[in-house]
């Protein structure tokens, strides 16, 4: 089984993968230069991408177990079809900003344009998230619940 575990920055994405990595599965943070990269876009802004062909290339060879993939890229929505299950990780604003104020090991969302940036993106992209998700998880709720549920998800 291949699962896709997305959602805004603060959702607990890495931190689910480290705890699914400690229980033995396979798992892939792309946010990483391997996995993705900077472009820049007509407009003259840039975006964070995952890697095209690391990213086919990955879900092509994965043939045993579970594989975890976890990210939010513009560009991840053409790769749905290679995954089994596309889940949301969702919490309320608050929630989000607090565990990024927190949080010591990623620096994004100290600087108060990048906390208006994810409290857009928790309007704007989240709901295409939700749309397009084949299931969504409360990630306030305790993380070894979370992680449970993504072991029993992958299991099917």
């Amino acid at each position: 089984m291949k699962v896709l575990i997305t959602g805004m920055s603060g959702t607990g994405k890495s931190t689910v993968l480290h705890l699914l990595r400690l229980r033995g599965h396979r798992t892939v943070d792309t946010d990483t230069d391997t996995w993705s990269r900077w472009v820049t876009l007509p407009d003259g802004s840039t975006d964070w991408v995952w890697r095209e062909q690391a990213i086919t290339d990955l879900l092509g060879s994965h043939d045993g177990g579970s594989l975890f993939v976890a990210g939010c890229k513009t560009n991840q929505g053409r790769f749905y079809p290679l995954f089994d299950h596309i889940v949301l990780l969702s919490a309320p604003a608050e929630v989000l900003l607090a565990r990024i104020a927190a949080r010591t090991d990623n620096p994004y969302g100290k600087r108060a344009e990048e906390r208006d940036a994810v409290l857009h993106h928790l309007t704007t992209v989240e709901p295409l998230l939700r749309a397009t998700a084949t299931a969504e998880i409360d990630a306030t709720a305790p993380i070894e619940h979370v992680v449970q549920l993504l072991e029993e998800l992958a299991e099917h």
